[in-house]
């Protein structure tokens, strides 16, 4: 066996604590305690705003699921889209190759409201880690795993971004940075919603809903952001105040012909004091 020369091996040695340093305390201790860990993560695909790698950490689970994050690192002026990006947006997706993933779904963490000045619409002015859940077939490993991609990103226009991302192991130096990235993704998300801090439909229409929201008791301002998806198609919701409660007023533009029999529809509701993720009834 080739050993590697001693001022290779001392450089990448530095890269490895270099990177360690740039890791929160507590979340180092409890990756560090949880070796030995194992991550894979795709090469880089460069496009003219940024860059985007598929990263997964640890193993399946008895489900068969596997956590990972799709990681989108903006240059500076360049934004990229939320689930629902409004009218003139493109969602991200991914897209198993089909051999050794069943299903892949995204999860967001909250987006921000934005107006280029002809429309509005929620996504993220910065670089954003969305976790991602595999779905394995039995016999799949981490390191078989491919997937295709697609983002929209825009500066003054939006390209849509097509990237064919396959994992491959990723180097002991860097599976405790992998297995961070991943935790960190997931430790963003907004919390579930609750009784004391989400949404309620209070009533609908054909044309409109009536969302009232509850919020911490020291949050006097929020933004509701509502998912148009299973059918639906929403416009920005508009806050409209009705004496002590808090009332968004959402215009519906299109819903199926038969209402669907899943969950409900995806909300996230943001606050000074955090955010939350929910679902409200189909209408």
């Amino acid at each position: 066996m080739r050993r590697q020369p001693p001022q290779a091996k001392m450089k990448t040695m530095c890269h490895f604590f270099s990177r360690l340093l740039m890791i929160p305390a507590i979340a180092l201790g409890a990756i560090l305690a949880a070796l030995p860990a194992h991550a894979a993560s795709s090469e880089w695909h460069e496009n003219a705003g940024g860059r985007i790698r598929l990263v997964t950490a640890g193993q399946p689970d008895q489900n068969h699921h596997l956590q990972g994050v799709l990681e989108i690192s903006l240059k500076p002026g360049w934004k990229t889209y939320w689930r629902d990006p409004g009218d003139s947006g493109v969602p991200p997706q991914i897209i198993p190759d089909g051999k050794y993933i069943r299903q892949a779904n995204f999860e967001f963490p909250a987006p921000a409201r934005h107006d280029d000045g002809y429309s509005q619409w929620a996504g993220y002015d910065h670089s954003v880690l969305l976790p991602v859940r595999f779905t394995l077939g039995p016999k799949a490993r981490p390191e078989d795993l491919a997937a295709q991609v697609m983002i929209g990103i825009c500066e003054k226009i939006c390209i849509p971004v097509h990237a064919s991302l396959a994992l491959r192991p990723s180097q002991l130096s860097h599976e405790v940075v992998d297995e961070t990235l991943v935790h960190n993704a997931r430790a963003a998300l907004p919390h579930p919603a609750s009784e004391n801090f989400g949404a309620e439909l209070v009533s609908s229409t054909d044309a409109t809903l009536n969302v009232e929201v509850f919020l911490p008791q020291d949050a006097h301002t929020a933004d509701l952001f509502i998912a148009g998806e299973d059918g639906y198609v929403f416009d920005t919701p508009l806050l409209k105040n009705n004496g002590k409660k808090t009332i968004f007023e959402v215009a519906v533009i299109r819903r199926p012909a038969q209402k669907p029999s899943g969950k409900g529809v995806p909300y996230t509701l943001t606050s000074p004091q955090g955010a939350v993720s929910g679902f409200l009834p189909y209408p």
